[in-house]
This record gives C-alpha cells, sequence and structure tokens, in this order.
C-alpha cells in the first residue's frame, strides 16, 4: 500500500487529486464487496439444482447411535439376496466328486456304492492360477545338399509373426480393463504382474492399443457412415485430460450407435465435421449454443431444466420457478408413457402443457434468477415438449450423459480414439 504523503505540505490541487483517487478507489471496493456479498447470498450448487455430479456432493457424517434398534432395510451383507436362495447347481461341472459313507453309522456295516443314492449336492468354484504360456519361436534355415544354396521358412504360423511378443488375446484383455473399466495405466501394470504373472511397461501397453486401432478403423467408418444417416441424433460434451491439456469428448447417439470424438476444442465446428452436411429431423440436447440449430426440430433436455429451476427456487424465485418445475415435472411423467398414448392424446397433453406455460410466462417476476429463466423460456418454448409431436425421442439427455460417464470417471484417454 503507498504510504500517504504529508498532508502539510500539499497544495490545494495535489490535495483535491489526493481525495479524487481515493474517492475512486473507495467506489471500486465498494462495489467488489457489493459483489461478493451477493455471491456469498447464492444457494450452493450441487446435483439437484445444476450439472455438478452427485459425486461432488457435501455428504454429512451419519453415525449410529448406541441402542439404536433401526430395522436394517434389505438384505444383509454377504446374503444372496432373499431368504432361502441358493446359487444353481452348474450344468457341466468340470469334475463331479462322489463323497460315499464306507459303513454304516448304526451297525458299523460296510456299504458299497449301490447301497447309496445321492442324498445332498453342490457347487465348489474355483480358478485356477494364471500363468502366462510362452511359446518359443525358432526359425531354421537349411542347406540345400544339391546346389548348395541357403534357404529359410516362407512364413510363420498366423499369430506368431516376429515382434510384439503379445498375442491378440492381451491385446484384448488390455483394452477391456482400460476402457470399459476405466483402470488406468499404472493399475494395469500392476494388475498384469499381480494377477496375470507376467511384466508389461505403461508405454508397452500404449504400443497394444497403438496396434489394436487399426483393426477398429472400418467399425469406426461403419458408425459415422450410419450417424450420418440417422432421423435422431442425441448428443453432448465434457471435458477430459489427455497429457496434461484439457480436451473435449463429443458423443453422437441413438437407440443404435454411439460416437465418441475426441477434439481440443469444444465448438461448433466439430458438430458440422462430424454430421458433413447431414441435417437430422430430431435433436436432443442441452441449451449450450454450438448444439443449436442441427436439426428440423429439438428437444431441449428437461433434466437440466428442472435442476436450474430448482437453483431458482434455492436463491429465492418464489413466483416463475416453483411453477415451472411443477410443470417439467407433469411432462417427465408423460413422457415415460408417450409411446403407450395415442397422437390425439399426446396433442391435447401439449396443449395443456403450453397453456400453463402461456400463464407461467405471463407473471410478473422480480427475482433476477426468475427472470432469466422466464427470457430463457420464451425464446426456447418451442423445443420444450417436442417429444409429444415425435415420441421416438425422450423429454432428456439422460443417455448421453450415461455415455460420456465413463469419460468423467477416467483421469485420461488414449489418444487412439480421437479420430474419426
Amino acid at each position: 500500500m503507498t504510504p500517504l504523503p504529508d498532508l502539510d505540505s500539499l497544495s490545494r490541487e495535489d490535495m483535491k487529486s489526493l481525495i479524487l483517487a481515493l474517492y475512486e478507489q473507495v467506489r471500486i471496493l465498494t462495489a467488489r464487496a457489493a459483489e461478493l456479498e451477493a455471491q456469498l447470498e447464492k444457494p450452493a450448487k450441487n446435483s439437484g439444482n445444476s450439472s455438478m455430479p452427485p459425486s461432488k456432493d457435501f455428504k454429512a457424517n451419519t453415525s449410529k447411535r448406541k441402542g439404536d434398534k433401526r430395522k436394517r432395510k434389505g438384505p444383509r451383507r454377504g446374503s444372496l439376496g432373499r431368504k432361502g436362495q441358493n446359487r444353481p447347481l452348474a450344468e457341466n461341472p468340470d469334475e463331479i466328486m462322489r463323497v460315499m459313507a464306507k459303513q454304516c453309522g448304526q451297525c458299523s456295516g460296510p456299504l458299497n456304492e449301490a447301497d447309496q443314492t445321492l442324498h445332498h449336492a453342490y457347487d465348489k468354484v474355483d480358478i485356477p492360477p494364471v500363468r502366462p504360456t510362452v511359446t518359443r519361436v525358432e526359425i531354421y534355415k537349411g542347406l540345400c545338399p544339391d546346389c548348395l544354396q541357403t534357404t529359410k521358412p516362407s512364413a510363420v504360423p498366423e499369430g506368431m509373426e516376429e515382434g510384439s511378443p503379445f498375442s491378440l488375446n492381451i491385446v484384448a484383455i488390455a483394452l477391456y480393463l482400460r476402457f470399459i473399466h476405466a483402470i488406468s495405466y499404472e493399475r494395469l501394470v500392476r494388475l498384469f504382474r499381480d494377477l496375470f504373472g507376467f511384466v508389461i511397461s505403461e508405454g508397452g501397453l500404449n504400443a497394444l492399443f497403438q496396434r489394436a486401432k487399426p483393426h477398429f478403423d472400418r467399425q469406426v467408418a461403419d458408425i459415422l457412415a450410419r450417424l450420418r444417416k440417422s432421423r435422431v441424433v442425441y448428443s453432448d460434451e465434457t471435458s477430459v485430460r489427455i497429457d496434461g491439456v484439457n480436451w473435449w469428448n463429443w458423443v453422437f447417439q441413438n437407440d443404435d450407435i454411439v460416437l465418441h470424438v475426441i477434439r481440443r476444442t469444444r465448438a461448433r465446428k466439430v458438430v458440422e465435421e462430424v454430421l458433413d452436411g447431414h441435417r437430422p429431423a430430431l435433436w436432443v440436447s442441452d441449451l449450450y449454443g454450438p448444439q443449436q440449430g442441427h436439426a428440423d426440430a429439438w428437444q431441449i433436455c428437461l433434466s437440466h431444466q428442472l435442476r436450474d429451476c430448482q437453483y431458482a427456487i434455492d436463491a429465492g424465485d418464489k413466483v416463475f420457478a416453483p411453477r415451472m418445475k411443477r410443470l417439467l415435472l407433469r411432462a417427465f411423467v408423460i413422457a415415460k408413457r408417450r409411446q403407450q398414448l395415442a397422437p390425439a392424446t399426446r396433442r391435447s397433453y401439449r396443449s395443456r402443457l403450453n397453456r400453463d406455460l402461456d400463464a407461467a410466462l405471463a407473471r410478473t417476476v422480480q427475482h433476477k434468477d426468475g427472470r432469466r429463466l422466464q427470457k430463457r423460456y420464451r425464446k426456447h418454448r418451442a423445443s420444450l415438449f417436442t417429444f409429444l409431436d415425435h415420441s421416438e425421442i425422450a423429454a432428456d439427455n439422460n443417455s448421453s450423459e450415461r455415455t460420456l460417464r465413463p469419460t468423467a470417471m477416467t483421469e485420461s484417454l488414449c489418444t487412439s480414439f480421437s479420430s474419426i
């Protein structure tokens, strides 16, 4: 902080300049303080009023008081789920062990196999120790006794070619554990060492994935071609970290296909590149700008809107957001059985929802969060209930969020999935 000058030595003009400078500082600090106080009054965001995942919600400590005799709900840990339920016997056991009595328990008389019948049977399941099978490939060359020329084999058996020492089975296991179960490179190295008994480095794993990539190119091209003919597209995007840099994982999916695209940008050009001129009939997404305008009709994800309404309620809006939340909840109830409703019934429901929406939009709203939502729905009202005109689409984009969830759980992705 600049020390205060000697006021007695200041001229009138210098004193005036000092006062004006201090006044400007006070004005700036007062505005900043008001801004910070307003932020303190805002409700905390959680999975119920924003897109924050439930894993980041605050969870209070639970304590079981001494003498608490509340009944446990559901089966106890370790049970099979229902009282009296047993694991079914295997249809084709690998081995059968017959345990028979050698003598009578009363008179000690000998018992033969013919004297005994099956009384009880159960299975014991085991996994034998897993050890890698190593095949040493030795290439010989022969010396022709007639022409004295040296000859080597023209080929080796399929799968035994020189190069990577790891078989396609190991590649498949590594791909499955990495991309289905989101196991990190470091843990994969330990898993292969401890469970399968052989050593592979993180670099070796990456080489496996790069080796596998060309085998997926044809399937990816087929998925992309089908996407560019799809009538319905659900889309979403989430951030991912690759080599310490922020990228974006876009997903385009419907009931038949799922396509992930990794790009450095979150811009509209990603969608345009993927669609390559195709315009679907129906698009389902959130309100993010680059997700808009790609289809003939658009269904806004109502799950996002429900959370936004809840945030406005938490922030203090008592006029618009509560009414809009009830309207959205009614829409969800209808959406669950939309495919069983006749077209005339769906049109009737849409008319009622639109009528109630008109009433909500006509209300005078003072709270800033309520006004913000009201302005939004005035702009996008035509896309709130598209699912009632086209029953093949859902009222939310939860399917895309579920598809992206494994990506969000993984710290980084192999760059073999960054191209289409």
